[in-house]
């Protein structure tokens, strides 16, 4: 099966397509860095040729409001073209648990994504995912103001990047659903503790307050805005588990 992976150089893509390879698909990773620029279209009709599948784990450079909507709705309107040209047969995106209920810049672009490969006329899976263990530090870099990092006391869930890559590779070699799959970490902590103790592997003294009007992705958190409302496949590698392995250290 060839197997297209868009954004297949970075954290998820790299991962999925050498599961893929692995398990002896012929999977191409897709990027700026190979030559494909799906935002200006360079390059996408030529790596869609032959494909089967299309897996879309990429990411914007950006995460302004304007430049992280135009990053997903452009990219994935020209992966939908190419892919119906070419008689792709699966598309596959990864998005965000909650998505559809935080209504923040980079939520609203995620769910557009969603909505315009629902829409394509192409059998598809949505992947849903929680925040990944390997970014934590990086959610608390963002939510540092004056030295003080504010997280909202809610509950979170977050899921290692492998497990992702792996649930995300398993749909891509199974048959459409047409429908949402979501995936969440094998244990429901709280947001500012997870933070608190990342921070702590790390050496870092930065004060974490939870603080339940401090905005994420600028905006505000529910109890169970980040965390999966019904059934999910679960991952199994713990947060303890991956800091204490070193996950996300700098």
């Amino acid at each position: 099966m060839r197997i297209v992976v868009v954004g297949g150089t970075g954290l998820i893509g790299r991962q999925v397509v050498a599961t893929l390879q692995e398990q002896g698909h012929e999977a191409v990773a897709a990027s700026p860095a190979t030559g494909v620029d799906t935002v200006a279209g360079t390059g996408v009709a030529e790596a869609l040729a032959g494909a089967d599948v299309v897996v879309d784990v990429s990411n914007s450079p950006s995460f302004a409001d304007d430049d992280v909507m135009t990053f997903f709705t452009t990219s994935t309107r020209n992966l939908v073209e190419a892919g119906r040209a070419a008689g792709v047969r699966h598309h596959v995106v990864l998005s965000i648990v909650g998505a559809d209920g935080i209504k923040a810049g980079y939520m609203r672009a995620k769910v557009a994504q969603e909505e315009l490969v629902r829409g394509s006329g192409l059998p598809w899976t949505v992947v849903r995912a929680t925040q990944f263990h390997e970014f934590v530090p990086f959610i608390a870099d963002g939510c540092t103001v004056d030295g003080v990092v504010r997280i909202p006391p809610v509950a979170f869930q977050p899921v290692a990047a492998a497990e992702v890559a792996r649930v995300v590779a398993e749909v891509a070699v199974g048959a459409p659903r047409d429908g949402v799959v979501e995936l969440a970490g094998p244990e429901r902590l709280r947001f500012d503790e997870v933070v608190r103790a990342a921070l702590a592997a790390r050496g870092d003294a930065r004060e974490v307050v939870a603080d339940a009007d401090a905005p994420y992705f600028g905006a505000r958190m529910g109890e169970g805005s980040l965390v999966p409302a019904g059934e999910s496949l679960r991952g199994r590698v713990t947060f303890a588990e991956s800091i204490g392995a070193g996950v996300g250290a700098a």
